[in-house]
């Protein structure tokens, strides 16, 4: 289960480093003061850097086009912010010697940083863990502040870091030791990609193919998309942002629609059937589905749920459905935190609420895994009010019960390559796996995972049967891919 910690302060930061962070680019950022080893906060986004120099001299080349967007891109009244970030180091840097070093990032250029230690006499390097939120949460601009109060405290998890451990380890060490980068004209071809891979799907493949060699991501993070038709799995929480539809040109109702085609589809996608016959519009019901079992579902692009919601939902699904809308789930998705009136009114009608980045996270698995996703198992996490973490908590449980497997395939492999032999009893095997650190099994479950792995439908193991279960006998097929917890 994900740690989770409140948090009521951001740290204001150049937005465009706060995209290189984000991007994978850096796993550090110059603070103005010394920031303390453990020390948890919100990134917010800011459009002043940290000396005067012009940004065509503070960023190198290579990042200039990417900051330069990231700033005109900028809220002139309020700004959006969509990560924390937890303080794993702060290195105090008061030497020009160490400078080059830190150039080498590829993301400030020498000059800036003199400049800054000449203003300043330190530079204070903040190693940051950085996660993403579940919603971005808007604040207003705020000048010349190295901390800024958030507008309500936020529960966060590690849910979604934009690093695994192991990767931001060998990040850290290579930072630290000030190991110059190994491929920079790699950098320059993605830097170059950058504004290509938003709308061409070749360009953003290649984009996060170079990602991955560099080290920036994994292909973990990334849904494997063999099938073209799963590439709309990835707008999911994009299309419950009503302003970004705004931007394209498209009207509220049109936004609005196209939210809900594609929760449609969504829940389709985990294996709901819905009925056509409630469809959306004036008086009618946004989504029904009648299998596994009777889900109502309302749907809201925009910043933030209208506080009538629920009371709108309970008015039209009794009109529809009578005596069965109360035996039904009755789910809300829209943007944004609810307001505290809403989260009353969704306790009184056992009413929960999810975002649609949430919904996103549970298709993406799907994907990833296909028939992963049990709905009524999901069903026993859906409760009265906002239910993100409840969601989150059950896909970090199919999660870790996908890698258990994924670690018993590997075993299979690695027991076999290192035997020699053709095939390995279950008492061999659980020889092995005790061994390990990960929770110990009883032969005999080990055994039932082991023959579910052999199934036909699975197929990453094979079998062949014997007089009794300890006499079965197993064999390596292919990998199961280990999700990220």
């Amino acid at each position: 289960m994900s740690h989770y910690v409140v948090i009521s302060i951001a740290l204001c930061l150049p937005t465009s480093d706060i995209e290189a962070l984000l991007q994978g680019r850096i796993i550090a950022a110059i603070s103005n003061k010394f920031i303390a080893q453990g020390r948890e906060f919100a990134l917010c986004p800011t459009d002043e850097l940290m000396n005067v120099l012009p940004v065509e001299r503070y960023y190198h080349s290579s990042f200039l086009c990417i900051a330069q967007t990231a700033f005109t891109q900028l809220g002139t009244e309020t700004v959006s912010i969509k990560a924390w970030a937890k303080c794993e180091l702060c290195q105090i840097i008061n030497s020009a010697e160490s400078l080059a070093g830190l150039s080498s990032l590829r993301i400030w250029t020498q000059e800036a940083l003199q400049e800054i230690l000449t203003q300043r006499q330190n530079i204070f390097l903040a190693y940051l863990r950085v996660y993403y939120l579940p919603e971005a949460i808007e604040v207003p601009v705020k000048k010349n502040s190295q901390f800024i109060a958030l507008p309500y405290p936020l529960t966060v998890s590690q849910a979604n870091p934009v690093f695994a451990d192991g990767i931001f380890t060998i990040r850290k060490h290579q930072l630290e030791t000030r190991q110059p980068p190994p491929h920079p004209e790699l950098e320059d071809l993605q830097s170059a990609l950058a504004s290509f891979a938003i709308t061409n799907p070749a360009a953003k493949q290649l984009d996060q193919d170079i990602k991955v060699f560099l080290g920036w991501t994994t292909t973990e993070q990334f849904i494997q998309q063999n099938d073209p038709d799963l590439a709309w799995i990835n707008n999911i929480a994009a299309l419950g942002d009503r302003s970004i539809e705004q931007d394209k040109g498209k009207s509220n109702y049109q936004a609005g629609t196209d939210f809900e085609n594609i929760t449609r589809r969504s829940l389709e996608f985990l294996g709901f059937k819905v009925e056509s016959d409630y469809k959306g519009g004036a008086g009618g019901l946004d989504l029904f589905c009648s299998k596994p079992y009777s889900l109502v579902c309302e749907c809201k692009a925009g910043k933030s749920i209208p506080d009538r919601t629920v009371e709108e939902l309970d008015r039209i699904g009794k009109r529809h459905l009578k005596e069965n809308y109360m035996n039904a789930v009755r789910l809300i998705i829209g943007p944004g935190k609810p307001t505290k009136q809403l989260q009353v009114s969704a306790a009184i009608s056992k009413i929960s609420i999810i975002n649609a980045m949430t919904l996103q996270k549970l298709v993406e698995l799907q994907a990833k895994y296909p028939g992963s996703v049990d709905l009524i198992e999901l069903q026993k996490y859906i409760a009265p009010g906002q239910i993100d973490y409840n969601i989150d908590e059950y896909i970090e449980k199919v999660k870790k019960h996908i890698q258990l497997r994924s670690h018993l395939v590997q075993l299979v492999k690695k027991y076999l390559e290192n035997t020699g032999f053709e095939r390995a009893s279950v008492d061999s095997l659980h020889g092995a796996f005790s061994a390990t650190s990960l929770n110990k099994l009883q032969p005999q479950e080990m055994h039932e995972i082991l023959v579910e792995l052999s199934s036909p439908l699975t197929g990453y193991v094979g079998r062949i049967k014997g007089e009794d279960w300890r006499r079965d006998r197993f064999y390596f097929l292919r990998d199961l891919p280990t999700p990220q917890i």
